[in-house]
């Protein structure tokens, strides 16, 4: 085997349908959601800079989150819409080793992020009175600095080992970008230490930050129960339930894709879950964390009248 080993230079990627006119429809759709996801995002970064009353711990995660959004969507999405048109089928083996870097880094990173924000919401709630002594700009900036390293580190150590391995042909990529599962399918080699390491990554950036939300919003909701005032129940399970939303959807459909039953065997499964990810998540998130909200809205008609 090792004799018909060949240097591969470059990936196909399948991508979705071979049916012309449902390539041309799915482009129209992932067209829509990705403008929707550069303008929500792009909105809810400028107002939180522009906007002095939004200069809090809460949306200082929330602009990290923008980032990482508009970052993951813009990795996969538009080589994705090339492929739909007919255009960027094949991608070099140096791009689809950097679609892949990126995609960990920005995906492990909101990992942490998203636990990061769940415990700015359990010293909000739990510790109002030491919320502004708590959350001080060090910290703040050390938990954002902390999500955004781990992120970098250990996908830059999942992607060095899945690129060092031999490939062969075909080198043909079922997926619309190079998904890491996708891509160790093409390897001429053993990939067992590739999935035990995604597997242990999982684990840590899936299951314990996922353990740390439901112990914070356990401490939450005890605190909400002691809340006799209707306002501050709404105002409380609105913010809380944002946030919950976001990540039940994130690490509900992420465990369910690498640590599942199957996982990394059914083509069609990792194409919609990891279309979830690219598109509708980072769509998602500015509607559900920000734009309803009351203080963003009074920001965005203060843009408005300033315009």
């Amino acid at each position: 085997s090792m004799q018909n080993e060949t240097t591969v230079t470059e990936f196909i990627l399948l991508g979705f349908s071979s049916n012309p006119a449902l390539r041309l429809c799915l482009f129209a759709l992932f067209s829509v959601l990705y403008s929707a996801t550069l303008i929500g995002n792009a909105l809810v970064f400028v107002l939180i800079c522009l906007d002095y009353r939004l200069h809090s711990p809460m949306y200082f995660f929330l602009c990290h989150l923008s980032i990482v959004d508009i970052c993951y969507a813009s990795n996969n999405v538009p080589h994705m819409l090339r492929n739909l048109l007919g255009q960027g089928k094949t991608i070099s083996f140096a791009g689809c080793g950097t679609q892949i870097h990126l995609y960990l880094i920005f995906a492990l990173t909101e990992c942490v992020l998203l636990a990061m924000m769940s415990y700015d919401r359990y010293v909000a709630i739990c510790h109002p009175l030491r919320y502004a002594l708590i959350m001080n700009r060090r910290v703040c900036l050390t938990l954002a600095a902390v999500s955004w390293a781990f992120g970098f580190i250990f996908g830059t150590l999942q992607a060095s080992l899945a690129l060092h391995l031999p490939f062969c042909g075909p080198c043909e990529v079922d997926h619309f970008f190079c998904e890491i599962l996708a891509v160790l399918k093409l390897a001429c080699t053993d990939t067992t230490v590739n999935k035990v390491l995604i597997f242990a990554v999982c684990v840590c950036f899936l299951l314990f930050p996922l353990a740390l939300i439901l112990i914070s919003y356990m401490h939450i909701l005890a605190t909400i129960l002691r809340i006799r005032s209707a306002p501050g129940w709404h105002k409380t399970i609105s913010t809380c339930g944002s946030h919950l939303t976001v990540v039940s959807l994130f690490y509900g459909n992420a465990i369910f894709m690498y640590m599942g039953p199957g996982s990394g065997n059914s083509s069609g499964r990792e194409k919609v879950l990891s279309l979830f990810y690219s598109l509708v998540s980072p769509t998602l998130n500015p509607l559900i964390y920000s734009l309803r909200n009351k203080q963003v809205k009074e920001a965005l008609l203060k843009l408005q009248r300033r315009k």
